[in-house]
């Protein structure tokens, strides 16, 4: 278990600490927080000892699509909506079960998921005559807000949302350092996304091959397109406002209903080229979108999360790439869940019910 380390940004005008500690089935667990974390651990599952994690599954190539896919069956039997008593992203109590967080508190925490599609030492898959097919290398970590185990990321409040930010960016660095072309950190939020825990958090995913869509979006920066220059046309009519030099717009080309987008002003890589204000203005942002969908579908959204950055810089393919956190409602009104139905699957065309302009409005008349 090693010491509290102080991270080198600051975010908020305070420093952030992390502490590693290796869990009893061998996976990482980091905590992340104001204060370094000192507790002593609490009781840990054994089920590694009985059931051996698996490790990754496999790639496959689709040879009309042009991408690849991860096919992990084990991902078949993770926890699905457990009951509060059972929740696994809860701090672990000395009278109570334990969770993946053996510790009775913490501010935030990334740990290594135990049902992950892609892992370091994923296996050689068995050979398919005339299929393109790899291991699936890469990390699937975990990302768990704040102890409590209802909320989002409008009302854990601005200084976990700055943690939260902190704790990314490390994972950016770690990851590319590990090796991962390409790192995802991402929010599934509501049952109409499909999501199997409640407790606020997200994902991180860091992907060996650079996944289609990035691989697109870093293409058309290097062929010269300016998402600078869009944000400076966009803003008057189409602009939620600036804050710490982020931007918040509905992206005159949205296939969401309500789709948002946070970048800064000035061209940034991807967190970790942003300066403090900067990241003090985007958790500000994922706290107000948040909120505003919420106001705005009469209940907790269920929404789509991403975090858009260049790839891993060592590759040198991230020229005038320009980092965006990209917010996807699957609700077009209260209620009423946008579905990608036979259209959007099979052609890639998407029919958006609710015109930019409409949703720009609706938007910010949720101040």
């Amino acid at each position: 278990m090693s010491k509290p380390v102080k991270l080198d940004r600051v975010i908020g005008g305070a420093p952030i600490y992390r502490r590693d500690f290796s869990k009893a089935d061998g996976r990482m667990l980091r905590l992340y927080g104001r204060t370094p974390h000192s507790e002593e651990p609490l009781h840990q599952s054994n089920d590694a000892m009985a059931h051996p994690l698996p490790l990754g599954g496999e790639l496959r190539f689709h040879p009309l699509r042009g991408e690849w896919n991860v096919y992990a069956a084990h991902r078949q039997n993770r926890t699905f909506k457990p009951s509060a008593a059972d929740d696994p992203l809860a701090p672990t109590q000395p009278d109570g079960p334990a969770t993946e967080i053996p510790f009775a508190d913490f501010e935030c925490a990334v740990f290594d998921n135990k049902f992950a599609a892609f892992h370091g030492d994923a296996a050689a898959p068995e050979p398919l005559n005339g299929i393109d097919i790899e291991p699936a290398k890469g990390a699937c970590e975990v990302v768990v807000y704040a102890p409590d185990a209802s909320g989002s990321l409008h009302t854990i409040g601005s200084d976990r949302r700055q943690i939260l930010l902190a704790a990314i960016t490390d994972r950016y660095s770690a990851l590319f350092d590990a090796g991962c072309a390409y790192v995802l950190p991402f929010e599934n939020r509501g049952d109409a996304v499909g999501v199997t825990l409640h407790h606020p958090h997200g994902q991180i995913y860091g992907f060996e091959r650079i996944p289609l869509v990035a691989r697109n979006e870093a293409e058309a920066f290097a062929g010269g397109y300016s998402l600078e220059r869009e944000i400076a046309d966009c803003m008057g009519e189409y602009g939620l406002g600036v804050k710490g030099g982020i931007a918040a717009f509905v992206p005159r080309f949205a296939r969401f209903p309500y789709e948002v987008w946070l970048a800064p002003v000035e061209r940034r890589a991807g967190p970790w080229e942003c300066s403090a204000e900067e990241l003090e203005g985007l958790a500000y942002w994922m706290g107000e979108i948040t909120r505003r969908y919420d106001a705005l579908f009469e209940g907790p959204a269920a929404t789509m999360m991403g975090f858009h950055a260049a790839p891993n810089p060592v590759l040198g393919l991230g020229q005038n790439h320009h980092f965006s956190v990209q917010f996807y409602p699957l609700f077009r009104a209260p209620g009423r869940i946008k579905y990608l139905a036979g259209v959007e699957q099979h052609s890639g065309v998407f029919t958006i019910d609710v015109m930019p302009e409409t949703a720009v409005k609706a938007l910010k008349e949720m101040v």
